[in-house]
């Protein structure tokens, strides 16, 4: 007959080298060379008892870059080795070497937290050119859309392409995008494709294709200069929207750039807040906001703005 399983990771932890590397590992995940500091052992004998133990299941390993961080996986551990570990754990942390142990991992892992603050106090100048070439220019901006409600029905009003409802899907409900060129809504549904909480209508601003009430937020993202009747457009939103709804216009603040008139087809040389304001108080809406945005080194065109408001909620606020 073979030898029950538990005798096996008994034997494992057999061992109060091999405990203590438990114990450490039981709540931080570490590298060979950290586990060496804290133990104060060769590389070699670290290593060999992580092999025995992850032999045995009682550590896992993963990569990181050339690297391998070790932990003990608590949560992947059957009842019965959990009933092991826990009488083993007692005994060992009540040694004065798991003390020692636990001093000399506080001084690995503040080494490591001063590593991360030298690099930023080096990179503080560049951090923003170095975070966009890893990441891109617009990270921060689509991380932010987590903070959206993923019960919200949005509209996607004057979609173009279909950009804005790519990156807003993954973080709604539904998502309604409307366009009033054919060919625009051809090029948005090639880029939508396969995403099935977006719908796509054609449809001008100014007579709306979407019901009373049927958005819980609306987006009009630099559109608003091609409509000729911008205060029209913006009735058209607020009605489509819930009590309590919100609409957010971003689009170009005043200029006196004529040649997009003729070049681009703009009706409009952008809006300023108070005839925005206005517009949309006629519209109904309410808390008024007119932002400014920070204009990227790398564009060309006018400044741009974030415009919102909202719908009066069912208490009248």
């Amino acid at each position: 007959m073979s030898a029950p399983a538990i005798f096996d990771r008994m034997s494992a932890l057999a061992d109060a080298t091999r405990s203590r590397l438990l114990l450490l590992l039981e709540r931080h995940e570490l590298t060979v060379g950290e586990l060496c500091q804290v133990l104060q052992l060769p590389q070699s004998t670290v290593s060999r008892h992580l092999k025995l133990l992850g032999d045995e299941g009682w550590v896992s390993a993963r990569a990181e870059g050339t690297s391998r961080r070790y932990r003990m996986p608590a949560d992947r551990l059957d009842a019965d080795a959990r009933q092991l570990w826990q009488l083993v754990r007692g005994q060992v942390a009540a040694l004065g070497t798991a003390g020692q142990d636990a001093e000399r991992l506080r001084s690995v892992l503040a080494q490591r937290s001063t590593r991360s603050r030298e690099f930023f106090s080096s990179a503080a100048g560049e951090w923003d050119r170095l975070r966009a070439e890893l990441f891109g220019r617009r990270a921060d901006l689509l991380g932010l859309l987590g903070l959206m409600d993923d019960a919200w029905t949005v509209g996607d009003l004057g979609c173009g392409t279909g950009q804005v409802s790519q990156s807003l899907a993954p973080f709604v409900r539904r998502v309604i995008a409307v366009d009033s060129s054919p060919a625009m809504l051809d090029a948005a549904r090639a880029r939508l494709a396969g995403l099935e909480n977006v719908e796509t209508r054609e449809g001008e601003l100014e007579s709306l294709p979407v019901a009373d009430g049927e958005l819980d937020a609306a987006i009009a993202f630099l559109v608003l200069h091609y409509v000729t009747d911008p205060a029209e457009a913006l009735a058209q939103a607020a009605r489509a929207l819930r009590p309590g709804g919100r609409l957010l216009v971003v689009d170009m603040m005043p200029h006196d750039r004529e040649e997009y008139v003729q070049a681009m087809g703009h009706v409009w040389q952008g809006f300023e807040s108070a005839r925005l304001q206005g517009w949309m108080a006629e519209a109904g809406l309410n808390a008024f906001r007119y932002v400014p945005l920070p204009p990227d080194p790398a564009a060309k065109g006018p400044g741009l703005f974030a415009a919102s408001a909202r719908t009066p909620s069912p208490g009248g606020a």
